[in-house]
């Protein structure tokens, strides 16, 4: 598993712009087709907010029972990690309820005139909804990131157990069979005949209570896991349509450019164009003025 102090759930490198975006969103929710909207986004990054915490909890309580060794202990933190944990899931049905919610919204709006699909108003909802999709699921992904980082740390902690108690260091099938079942009785057999069943019983209690805690934890996370296991998917494909829709727009907006920049050209030569008729006009004059100066029509009945 990875290391529960990696500060994961604080991922949001790519999160920047997409916060620019929702802010920029806010200053304009009064605008036709956008009414209400940037609230309902705001009470979604509420929640996840209260899933950083409550994710930031779980790793602070992992940390705490890596050096437990009294049961009393370990069954206290493995009640308030699993009352963390359900408030996780209570939380992340309710986001995704409103996260459905919003999508109806976006749909119901494209119905309203100026405000169809690729219009600036559905670019923005369309964006911004994206944007929360995607740091939501970051935020689902550092959950299944703790729950591997304790699946391996349970490991190590049950090892460090049995080489405690037994002196012995007990092969992976042993191992494996103790994580599964949290039936450590039977491994430490020899050392209960050798140390007395009180010297041990800590231990063996010790242990049960850390597997409980760790099969909930995973559990729970894995049904957190499948309740957005849609979500990766419908991120990907609003993001193909914004930036198709992006990608149309840049077009249409370099068309524009160079439909404007031939125009300019265009005037810039009927200009010339009549500049220069002008001049041969006037030259032209000059020439007749002149052959008419040189042959002196005038002096010709005279003559």
């Amino acid at each position: 598993m990875l290391n529960l102090l990696s500060d994961s759930f604080t991922r949001e490198k790519g999160e920047g712009s997409a916060q620019q975006d929702l802010e920029l969103g806010i200053r304009g929710s009064d605008e036709p087709g956008l009414e209400g909207f940037f609230e309902k986004v705001k009470e979604i990054e509420k929640l996840i907010d209260k899933l950083t915490q409550l994710l930031r909890n779980l790793q602070e309580e992992n940390e705490e029972s890596k050096v437990v060794t009294k049961a009393s202990t370990m069954k206290e933190i493995k009640q308030r990690m699993e009352k963390d944990i359900n408030e996780v899931m209570k939380i992340a049905r309710l986001a995704k309820s409103k996260l459905e919610d919003l999508d109806k919204d976006n749909d119901a709006n494209r119905q309203k005139p100026g405000c169809g699909p690729g219009s600036g108003v559905d670019r923005s909802r369309t964006a911004t909804t994206v944007a929360v999709k995607r740091k939501l699921k970051e935020r689902v992904s550092d959950f299944q990131t703790l729950r591997e980082q304790i699946q391996l740390e349970y490991r190590q902690v049950v090892e460090r157990r049995v080489f405690t108690v037994t002196g012995e260091q007990a092969d992976e099938e042993t191992i494996d069979r103790l994580i599964e079942s949290g039936d450590s009785e039977q491994i430490f057999k020899n050392a209960i005949q050798e140390q007395g069943r009180g010297q041990v019983l800590g231990t063996i209690a010790e242990i049960q209570e850390r597997h409980d805690a760790v099969k909930e934890i995973e559990k729970k996370i894995y049904e957190l896991q499948q309740l957005f296991l849609d979500l990766s998917v419908m991120v990907e494909h609003q993001g193909e349509i914004l930036n198709d829709i992006e990608t149309q727009v840049h077009n249409a907006g370099e068309h524009l450019q160079s439909g404007t920049t031939a125009l300019q050209k265009a005037k810039r030569l009927q200009k010339n164009s009549r500049k220069w008729t002008c001049i041969a006009i006037i030259i032209l004059l000059i020439i007749v003025l002149v052959v008419l100066l040189s042959l002196k029509p005038w002096n010709w009945g005279k003559k």
